[in-house]
């Protein structure tokens, strides 16, 4: 790679007047300019940004921080094409970053993120009380949450109504006559998995069906899980007539334990999932889930960032986006 030192030599100017010329100050006259300019082209120059960044307080590298608990979901894969189609229309790069559920993973991304002087980050902490995000976001760096926000901060957060979006799943069950429902919960200090469970619950008790906590299993909000905590409900003396699941993947892992067992959906087991997929048509029957408006949500933390980089001192927004029951065959 070329460095500075190389342009200057080539173009036979000092490094100050390659700076100068990279910057777009004036201070260099348009003949020079054209010859630092033409050399910097044929060696494939490029500036390094941080570098650049320090030499002046207000020059932005154009870099933002995205920060998801699991990029094997399709649901963040969604959120990122939100963020990426915005924020290229705004000149801005991404370094998407992915921690799977991991704590200290997230803390080490998070130092990098910071030390790469991203301009802004848009983040789903690990919970409510990230110290590692909050410290962030008190030292001034832009931020916006997705999915999940943090409690008692004031930060732009931009996630749906989980708790109605469980509600309404649950009571479509209830509706149809399925009584002994379970459900197969992320883990519990995630924000949105919480919020899923109380609306589980807040449907049961709208049509005075008991709370058997049997019937309530927790997991990492992965495809294992899902199979796992799928195997483990359905092995119970009286196992459920219905499962509503946390997220798209551990429908796919209840999926296949109840598949796996040879029952018959939904006759012998009714299923509703948490996030509606692309390939829930496809599924045989095809699959009942809540749609989240993934994509949207995405676009509308970009959004939100972008304005939070020009205007700093602007009350926090806290957008919630409307989920949607997609009813199919699986109930």
């Amino acid at each position: 790679m070329s460095s500075m030192n190389d342009v200057a030599k080539k173009a036979g100017v000092s490094i100050v007047t390659v700076s100068r010329v990279i910057n777009n100050n004036n201070n260099v006259n348009d003949e020079t300019r054209k010859r630092v300019l033409k050399v910097i082209k044929e060696l494939k120059y490029q500036p390094n940004r941080v570098a650049k960044r320090l030499r002046s307080k207000t020059l932005s590298g154009n870099l933002l921080g995205v920060l998801v608990p699991d990029i094997q979901n399709p649901f963040y894969v969604d959120v990122l094409r939100g963020i990426e189609d915005v924020v290229y229309t705004h000149n801005y790069a991404i370094i998407m970053c992915n921690f799977s559920q991991d704590e200290k993973k997230e803390e080490m991304y998070l130092d990098i993120l910071q030390s790469e002087s991203v301009d802004g980050l848009i983040v789903a902490p690990v919970r409510e009380d990230d110290k590692k995000v909050i410290e962030l976001l008190k030292s001034g760096l832009p931020m916006v949450c997705v999915d999940r926000g943090l409690g008692n901060v004031d930060v732009d957060v931009v996630l749906v109504n989980n708790q109605r979006g469980a509600f309404m799943a649950v009571e479509h069950l209830l509706k149809l006559g399925y009584k002994r429902i379970a459900y197969i919960s992320g883990k519990p200090e995630i924000p949105s998995s919480r919020y899923r469970e109380l609306g589980y619950i807040e449907a049961l008790e709208k049509f005075g069906i008991p709370i058997d906590r049997e019937y309530i299993k927790y997991g990492d909000s992965k495809h294992e899980s899902g199979i796992l905590l799928c195997e483990e409900l359905l092995s119970l003396a009286k196992p459920p007539d219905a499962i509503f699941t946390g997220n798209n993947l551990i429908t796919l892992g209840a999926l296949e334990t109840i598949h796996r067992r040879g029952l018959i959906i939904p006759d012998d087991v009714a299923i509703v999932g948490f996030d509606d997929m692309y390939w829930s048509n496809s599924l045989n029957p095809p699959l009942t889930a809540v749609r989240q408006p993934a994509y949207e949500i995405g676009k509308r933390a970009a959004e939100l960032l972008i304005q939070r980089i020009s205007d700093p001192t602007r009350p926090a927004i806290q957008m919630t986006l409307n989920t949607q029951l997609m009813v199919r065959k699986s109930c």
